[in-house]
């Protein structure tokens, strides 16, 4: 693979696999990378994430596959280049800045292993860390910053590395709302200008699909499903993948008729009644659907109980329960339903899942006549 062609990923995974004591914590991953893209990855805890990151860092071995960057082979059968060998610039969750030196030291660290001069990399660090508002925080050890100012200072000394790839792992787990809108900002300005690629794990759904080119779920260390954001959103590959990427209530339902070619539609038996919906191949019987809160309409052939409600300012969720299950509906203002009271409602759309498909896949679109 030339390091030169055009096409050539900024970061390939083939077939990885990690082990941490003989059993696997990531297994069969194969993601590519373009230059200039951002690709999160998004799953709970312990499905894989860090352990990812670390793998293309090099901080931890492989027990199969190859990992390459920008066309060289990094790490793979018989060759494992060491971390500080790797194009890459890591921001971890936890800052891992080093207690005894002040950030614009921190800052300049990665240039003077890269053999920079002293005072051109001192220069260079304060130049970044003045872009990054805490120019003045230069002379501070990481004890005298709060934790966004270290966690600027974290990403000051990832952008210090002439990087192919920037590796964020979990960064805004401790910070609070407006730092992390105004981190995520600054991480995607940054990248971009950079034009490097970025692999950003996160447990977060909403901060995966409002950041991400494509997002690429984990679930048990595999890679469940790898979509721009939309489609892990709205056409899921599995039951587990529509509950890590946002709210999502789970209907059982039942193909009654299937029309044939494109656009045919699908009739499916949901709590009773009958759901006519345009859709393709992949439903054969049983089925699970999948509604999003703000699938849902007002109008429709469903009546249930009102058990929960949630007011979120914008909107309110109510929970929801009938003989189609549990399912949570979103309505614009204030509630307006009591707990207790019996709602109509429809379906405006929603995505099935053939049973089966807890943690993989190949659904099929719905989209009910609103």
């Amino acid at each position: 693979m030339p390091a030169d062609d055009a096409r050539t990923p900024a970061l390939r995974c083939a077939r990885l696999r990690v082990e941490y004591a003989g059993r696997p914590a990531v297994d069969d991953v194969d993601l590519a990378i373009a230059p200039g893209e951002l690709v999160a990855v998004l799953g709970e805890s312990g499905a894989g994430k860090s352990t990812l990151l670390a793998a293309v860092a090099g901080l931890v071995p492989l027990a199969a596959g190859e990992i390459w960057l920008s066309g060289r082979q990094v790490a793979g059968p018989g060759r494992d280049v060491p971390p500080e060998h790797r194009a890459v610039g890591m921001v971890f969750q936890q800052y891992a800045l080093w207690p005894h030196l002040c950030a614009l030291d921190t800052v300049a660290y990665p240039m003077r292993r890269a053999g920079q001069a002293r005072p051109a990399a001192r220069a260079r660090a304060a130049a970044l860390l003045d872009q990054l508002g805490v120019g003045h925080l230069a002379h501070r050890r990481p004890a005298e910053l709060s934790g966004g100012e270290q966690q600027r200072v974290g990403l000051a000394r990832a952008l210090a590395r002439d990087a192919a790839v920037y590796l964020f792992d979990e960064p805004t787990a401790h910070l609070d709302p407006q730092q992390r809108l105004a981190f995520q900002a600054e991480v995607r300005r940054r990248q971009r200008a950079a034009g490097a690629a970025a692999l950003y794990a996160t447990h977060d759904a909403g901060e995966a699909l409002a950041l991400a080119d494509r997002v690429a779920v984990l679930v048990g260390g595999h890679l469940a499903q790898l979509a721009p954001p939309a489609g892990v959103y709205g056409h899921p590959a599995s039951i587990a993948v529509a509950r890590l990427t946002g709210a999502a209530s789970v209907l059982d339902a039942r193909l009654e008729s299937a029309g044939t070619g494109d656009g045919a539609e699908l009739v499916l038996r949901i709590g009773g009644e009958l759901v006519a919906v345009p859709g393709g191949p992949g439903i054969t019987g049983a089925a699970h659907v999948v509604v999003r809160p703000e699938w849902t309409i007002e109008r429709g052939p469903f009546r249930g109980t009102v058990t929960e409600a949630w007011f979120h300012g914008a909107h309110t969720d109510y929970v929801v329960e009938g003989r189609f299950g549990t399912v949570t509906l979103r309505r614009s203002g204030q509630q307006r339903h009591a707990i207790g009271e019996q709602i109509e409602w429809g379906l405006a759309r929603g995505w099935a899942v053939p049973t089966g498909t807890a943690g993989a896949g190949q659904p099929s679109a719905i989209v009910a006549p609103g």
